[in-house]
């Protein structure tokens, strides 16, 4: 399959994104990069960090520069986002414009919390599970906006997963 652009997941946190992102690329043979990680690389903190000590507005703006940064790259590529960064326009129009793919996790908010209860991970906009819950109704008609729509089983398997993305995006590129 020749890709037009790269493919980008999005989604909740806890959806599996990172997971599923690296799971496509090693099926397609495409390099994987993870947006927070590219953060953390660039900026020296994580996105948790940035959010607590410089507010959201400011981290958003640093995660929207880093995707142009990584979109400007022209690299045929899986791309995990963050959570937050398909809420944001200029990020779904950077996809847009570089003929990206999205594809939307659609997990559901139980299996979400459960992961972030569970995870040693700091997630300042979804420290409770009440924050956690009303940012994911919130965030839903944007996820929506995404090319594929992917609805995620709880404990599904990413290889299954992966097999129904790699479906949707083939008949995209055909």
């Amino acid at each position: 399959m020749k890709l037009a652009g790269p493919i980008v997941i999005t989604g909740f946190m806890g959806c599996g994104k990172t997971e599923v992102a690296r799971a496509l690329a090693a099926r397609l043979n495409l390099p994987v990069l993870d947006l927070d990680a590219e953060i953390l690389q660039q900026h020296g903190r994580t996105a948790a960090q940035l959010i607590d000590q410089d507010g959201e507005p400011a981290f958003r703006a640093i995660e929207t520069a880093t995707l142009r940064n990584l979109l400007q790259r022209n690299l045929a590529s899986v791309i995990a986002l963050g959570g937050g960064a398909w809420i944001t326009g200029e990020n779904r129009a950077l996809v847009s414009q570089h003929n990206g793919v999205s594809v939307w996790l659609d997990t559901p908010f139980e299996v979400c919390w459960q992961r972030i209860a569970s995870s040693a991970e700091d997630r300042p906009l979804g420290r409770t599970r009440e924050d956690a819950e009303q940012r994911f109704q919130a965030r839903q008609p944007i996820y929506q906006l995404a090319t594929i729509h992917v609805p995620v089983l709880a404990h599904e398997d990413p290889a299954k997963i992966v097999d129904r993305i790699e479906l949707d995006v083939a008949k995209l590129w055909k």
